[in-house]
């Protein structure tokens, strides 16, 4: 664990089914969001992240059945509900 937390706790992690097996924990992250300042995370569904994606404080992310949302790169989520489907694509 990092000296740089703020609170010598070590983040609350939620992964649903879709990040049961290693092979789909890797194919889901480009790379490990940065968690420093990250209280707890829940994941469900079909869910991706970009890299250099930050999570801070509470974050909860659910795709519904059928639904699909990628977490662009360089996100920063803070204290952030993210529901239904968000697929943001660059052009």
């Amino acid at each position: 664990m990092s000296e740089k937390r703020e609170f010598p706790t070590v983040p609350l992690v939620k992964l649903g089914s879709s990040f049961t097996k290693v092979q789909d924990y890797l194919r889901r992250f480009e790379s490990i969001p940065d968690m420093l300042e990250l209280d707890h995370l829940t994941v469900s569904g079909d869910v991706t992240f970009g890299k250099n994606v930050a999570l801070k404080g509470t974050v909860i992310i659910i795709a519904n059945h059928g639904d699909r949302i990628d977490i662009p790169p360089g996100a920063v989520l803070e204290n952030k509900i993210v529901s239904g489907n968000l697929r943001i694509l660059d052009h």
